[in-house]
């Protein structure tokens, strides 16, 4: 299995990114494509001491930057690492995609390159997240801000598809996110999708609010990506700082040190258990193929849990099932 990986991609590449790729490499039954400067990547690769035959590099001598505009960049570099490499998954040249660069553009790209999956209208981003109950899939959190209420069903369908594949759910619990659990609160918007979900197949239980994020309510959590993406920012914000405040406090005092000894090994799990870099990347549910997108700040880790995560919906063949769905 062929995984193209976008080496310039994300606040530390191209040399994360490639620590990320060797560490696949090493663990998982893969190889791997690196798209971008390819000088610039066998120099690293060479510093890394890297002699095997399951990186590759593709050249290109185009980014296309964190701040730029998505659709301008994806029509004017045409041979960045991004567009390049998605359409050598179009080719058939590789299996799956991966890039912590630019979303939208990665989006955009994908949409434009790979197409949608029939009976699919837009594509969606899913993030599996830790809660209380095991793994929750939300999506959309940012691909489509502005979405139709038909949208939401199909967002629900795909990530149905994908829990029961990928998360071994047999019957995910579908929930939407409004500002109450009641049948009719939220917008009109809302208000048609509810009815939407609940008259199709999944197993839907209606409304569930921002606080069920993380309880473990629904296997799968419903959002336009505007909303999706202000709990997502604000869930990586407060983990974050729950983070810092218990360093600070178990640090101001001497007993607070003495206790953070017999402590370490259970923090240890705790910032496993909540470590964005533990679940590998984001999912682009609907387009025609895989792509995995990942954050922006991706470690090693990050970026080596990511290619899993590719490699495994190839597998599972994702994408098929979504189709069956659909129909």
């Amino acid at each position: 299995m062929k995984i193209v990986v976008d080496a310039m991609g994300g606040d530390h590449a191209p040399k994360v990114v490639i620590d990320g790729a060797l560490a696949a490499v090493k663990e998982y039954d893969v190889d791997v494509i690196l798209v971008g400067d390819e000088p610039q990547i066998r120099d690293l690769l060479k510093k890394a001491k890297y002699t095997g035959n399951r990186i590759s590099v593709k050249h290109t001598t185009e980014t296309i930057e964190m701040c730029e505009p998505a659709a301008n960049s994806v029509r004017r570099k045409r041979n960045s690492s991004i567009v390049v490499g998605l359409d050598m998954v179009n080719e058939g040249q590789a299996d799956a995609f991966f890039s912590a660069g630019n979303t939208g553009a990665v989006v955009c790209a994908a949409t434009l390159e790979l197409r949608l999956l029939p009976g699919i209208e837009r594509a969606g981003i899913g993030i599996v997240t830790p809660t209380l109950k095991g793994n929750t899939l939300i999506i959309d959190v940012g691909a489509n801000i502005d979405p139709k209420a038909t949208q939401l069903l199909q967002y629900g369908i795909m990530a149905d598809a994908y829990c029961k594949s990928i998360l071994n759910k047999p019957n995910p619990v579908v929930g939407l996110l409004n500002i109450g659990e009641e049948e009719k609160k939220g917008t009109e918007f809302l208000r048609e999708a509810y009815s939407l979900l609940e008259k199709s197949k999944l197993n839907f239980i209606g409304n569930v609010e921002g606080k069920d994020l993380f309880s473990g309510k629904a296997d799968i959590i419903i959002c336009d990506g505007f909303v999706g993406n202000v709990a997502l920012k604000v869930a990586e914000s407060a983990a974050s700082m729950m983070q810092k405040f218990l360093k600070r406090h178990l640090l101001s005092t001497i007993w607070g040190k003495i206790g953070l000894i017999f402590m370490a090994p259970s923090l240890k799990r705790f910032k496993k258990e909540i470590d964005y870099a533990e679940y590998g990347g984001a999912l682009l549910l609907g387009v025609n193929g895989v792509v995995i997108i990942g954050h922006g700040r991706s470690n090693m880790r990050a970026i080596k849990n990511a290619i899993r995560v590719a490699k495994e919906e190839v597998e599972r063949q994702v994408n098929s099932k979504i189709l069956e769905a659909i129909k």
